[in-house]
């Protein structure tokens, strides 16, 4: 939570010349004390849909012990669903119109499946893009995740994600670049992100948009950027909301695909997260399944639960620390009536009054 200025202390103005957010005492007295109301728009896959509910519920709760967060699932209806998907899109979830008239503080937006190079042409493109027209219009800030990164760049800023010559696929090391943003503060500057995806949209492509970069990959490319305001939109292009496991459930999935068929080729491991141990059972585990699967005899168990107490989660905390400095930055600026984004003298092109900060450093 923000530190308000209650006195001429120096110490307030070197951190707030830090970067860090120093209330003063006019600013704390008109901020509301109350629950904050954060939508997830969901369009993963039923397989993911209810897990995807979860790593980001998880993340928000625990990335902070005093604020509370009412939670507001939907979806769009355009995305096919089987029948125990849809049941539980029926009983839980909300139409986006309900949620729109009631007003949100923040938005989540996931990822999900695609079948078109062009993300433009995927089904669920029209309702997408005015969710999120909607969003830059009504909500105090809005974080896009994975894809939706993707068809955010499309939509706003004309910017196409590439398709990558392989997957990327695994845990990989990245560091913050540009520490100046409050979303990055106090967060450990070198730390890892899994992602799993076939496309991404490149450190020139989020230039040519004229957004900020704060956290880097050398080998996986940019994984978290904020739009010209440097609060209204938040990109993840990784996957900070993961389980331990996730990668791994995704590991076993591809590997059955390949024994029953409907995948070419053994999918490599995911980089960086199985150790020594995990690959020599799952490398014995190939030949004893391929032997049997030439055979014609069943195939033996997936042994997730012999590696399953190695796997190492290196990304969590960093992840949590990020999306409480995000929770922290929306409610300091949201207004007491969550159909209104902003609160009285708010700056909507400058909502943390960083440009200004930084025009005025840089007299």
């Amino acid at each position: 939570m923000p530190i308000v200025a209650n006195s001429d202390l120096p110490t307030f103005g070197r951190l707030r010349q830090q970067g860090h957010i120093i209330l003063t005492p006019e600013r704390a007295a008109h901020q509301d004390i109350r629950g904050l109301h954060v939508g997830l728009l969901n369009m993963m896959p039923d397989a993911a849909m209810e897990a995807t509910e979860r790593q980001f519920f998880r993340l928000l709760g625990e990335s902070n012990p005093i604020a509370q967060f009412f939670l507001h699932p939907f979806t769009i209806d355009e995305i096919p669903r089987g029948e125990k998907a849809a049941a539980h899109v029926a009983k839980y979830y909300r139409a986006f119109e309900e949620i729109a008239a009631e007003g949100l503080d923040a938005l989540i937006i996931t990822g999900a499946n695609v079948t078109q190079p062009n993300l433009a042409l995927e089904p669920f493109w029209e309702p997408l893009t005015r969710i999120m027209d909607w969003a830059e219009e009504n909500v105090t800030s809005t974080l896009y995740s994975c894809l939706a990164t993707h068809a955010g760049l499309q939509h706003r800023y004309g910017q196409k994600r590439r398709r990558l010559p392989t997957k990327r696929w695994g845990v990989f090391e990245h560091r913050v670049v540009d520490r100046r943003h409050p979303l990055v503060m106090d967060i450990n500057s070198r730390f890892d992100v899994p992602h799993s995806r076939f496309n991404q949209v490149d450190r020139s492509m989020f230039d040519a948009a004229g957004l900020r970069v704060l956290i880097e990959s050398d080998k996986a490319g940019v994984h978290l950027a904020v739009s010209p305001d440097l609060l209204r939109t938040v990109y993840f292009q990784g996957h900070p909301e993961y389980d331990t496991i996730s990668l791994l459930k995704e590991y076993k999935r591809e590997v059955l695909l390949y024994l029953h068929g409907q995948r070419d080729d053994y999918p490599p491991f995911p980089d960086h997260y199985f150790d020594i141990y995990c690959r020599s059972i799952m490398n014995d585990y190939r030949e004893v399944a391929e032997r049997a699967m030439a055979m014609g005899k069943a195939l033996p168990e997936f042994p997730e639960k012999l590696i399953i107490d190695r796997l190492d989660n290196t990304w969590h905390d960093t992840g949590e620390a990020i999306v409480g400095n995000w929770m922290g930055l929306v409610y300091q600026v949201t207004n007491a009536d969550r159909r209104v984004s902003f609160m009285d003298g708010i700056d909507p092109n400058d909502p943390l009054g960083l440009l200004a900060a930084e025009r005025e450093a840089s007299r």
